[in-house]
């Protein structure tokens, strides 16, 4: 079997200036796509909503153009609400106290959150007259062609990529929306995505149904032809699942010296029926080659087919973590150390979902890019900078620079020097004696020191030895009438030194 080089490296195409979780993001987040969205959200709020019949006091009655601070803000707003899950967007803004989020009204009021979430916007305009676009896309597709054609501007992959789809789940009326009958949520936009084994996705594409370039009779081949394009001809090795492998798409990318491998279906008819029933014991392989194709099948707990133009039906003994050994086929070996980057990308934004189900599609998909940006910029971050940071710290410092900061009420502690401390002896006896307490700031100083003394102004009422309440500049004035009986009716070391402080305050 053939060959190819990998003559590419994977690498950072555009250094990035800064060395912060924000300058990753912008870097992705550019300001041409920025710019795009306040243009076409604007034209939309003037053409369209402005000029609709609306009531007296409809809230776009009061629309003003929207900025890039605003849309910065209103970003950093929709990140923020996958980190904090609640179920109505309203309640973010809700004074209860059971919820406190004043984050969210100080940076934008709920009224100009819903008006921007409606006018959110991302094409032009058609004119009245003109026919209606073949494209199903064109709503969305600047953003999916700005956010592909940035990462080709700034990344490589290394040679192993992975393609595989994933979905966005919608509840809404829409053409292309996809059935999925063995999930709990069953339909959803189907996205299709080339990733590396990190999970960083390279590029992708929205599945739109029959009507799109990639319809028809040979869907799956043109949807990886169309996402390989630009990565052909260079020695990648594709892995894929059952539903884009065919003998055909095998030999296309050979000749586009390209290597593939991954699992086929079983009751495909263009494959040799003298791998496919061919009945199998545990562990026992079989294997047909031609024009630099291999075509196998593995008997394991079940059985696997599997097509291949780079590596033969050799059995390789692997060990797992746990010491155990188990002899499978390269190819198999292969494709499961290499086909988990879209369940790892799946995975990380599972975490913190900001997608809403009464939000329209196009704002959806333009949601799980924004998604898709933070956990790609992420990536970078941990791969380019000097430090690692986790997912949910690097989320929470970009949101910390696309919102306002944050004016925080500074209140002193209880113990601090600055606050005026009033001593009284306790109230509270055993035998006839005063019951003690520790002295709170020599045990901070880890001394054991026994007191009589506490403080009545803060809470919990600590107990503070007369060394400490000189040192401390704690106010004993106060407490003179309550200790003249005892000190001039029993003198005692304590009453002495009470009086000494008293002269040194004084």
């Amino acid at each position: 079997m053939e060959q190819f080089p990998f003559i590419k490296s994977e690498c950072l195409l555009q250094p990035i200036t800064g060395d912060n979780p924000i300058d990753y993001f912008r870097h992705l987040f550019t300001e041409n796509m920025l710019d795009e969205v306040i243009a076409q959200t604007n034209n939309y709020a003037r053409e369209v909503l402005c000029r609709r019949e609306t009531k007296q006091h409809s809230r776009i009655n009061a629309w003003k153009e929207t900025t890039k601070e605003e849309i910065l803000i209103f970003v950093g707003l929709i990140l923020h609400m996958g980190i904090i899950r609640i179920n109505r967007i309203e309640d973010y803004w809700k004074t209860d106290a059971l919820f406190g989020l004043s984050v969210f009204s100080y940076n934008m009021s709920r009224n100009r959150f819903n008006v921007l979430l409606r006018a959110l916007n991302f094409s032009k305009i058609p004119e009245q007259d003109a026919e209606p676009s073949k494209d199903q896309l064109y709503k969305i597709r600047s953003m999916v062609n700005l956010f592909n054609t940035r990462l080709a501007e700034i990344y490589y992959p290394g040679r192993e990529i992975s393609l595989d789809e994933s979905m966005i789940l919608l509840r809404g009326r829409l053409m292309f929306k996809q059935y999925i009958p063995d999930r709990c949520q069953k339909y959803a936009i189907k996205l299709y995505m080339i990733t590396t084994p990190d999970g960083m996705v390279i590029k992708f594409m929205v599945h739109s149904g029959m009507v799109d370039d990639s319809g028809g009779k040979g869907h799956a081949q043109k949807v990886v032809l169309n996402l390989l394009e630009g990565m052909l001809d260079v020695g990648h090795s594709v892995y894929m699942d059952n539903y884009y492998n065919s003998y055909e798409l095998a030999k296309c990318l050979a000749d586009r010296k390209t290597h593939c491998t991954g699992t086929i279906e079983k009751n495909s008819n263009t494959f040799p029926k003298e791998v496919i029933e061919k009945k199998l014991k545990k562990g026992e392989t079989v294997a047909m080659y031609a024009n630099g194709v291999m075509i196998g099948k593995w008997k394991d707990k079940r059985d696997i087919i599997y097509i291949s133009n780079e590596y033969k039906n050799d059995i390789v003994e692997k060990t797992y973590k746990r010491g155990e050994r188990k002899s499978k086929p390269l190819p198999v070996i292969q494709y499961n150390k290499y086909m988990t980057g879209i369940d790892k990308q799946d995975q990380m934004l599972a975490y913190y979902p900001c997608e809403r189900k009464t939000i329209r599609w196009p704002t959806k998909i333009f949601v799980h890019i924004l998604q898709l940006m933070i956990s790609n910029s992420h990536f970078l971050y941990n791969k380019y900078s000097t430090e690692n940071m986790s997912l949910y710290d690097f989320r929470l410092s970009v949101i910390r620079c696309l919102l306002k900061p944050q004016p925080v009420l500074c209140v002193p502690k209880h113990n601090s020097p600055e606050l005026e401390h009033v001593l009284k002896p306790r109230d509270e006896k055993r035998n006839g004696k005063i019951l003690r307490k520790q002295c709170k700031r020599c045990y901070s100083q880890g001394k054991r020191k026994d007191t009589i003394y506490i403080c009545k102004v803060c809470d919990d009422s600590p107990g503070y030895c007369l060394d400490c309440a000189k040192d401390y500049k704690i106010c004993v004035q106060h407490a003179l009438k309550d200790f003249q009986f005892l000190a001039l009716s029993r003198p005692t070391d304590s009453s002495k030194k009470l009086f000494n402080a008293l002269d040194d305050n004084s």
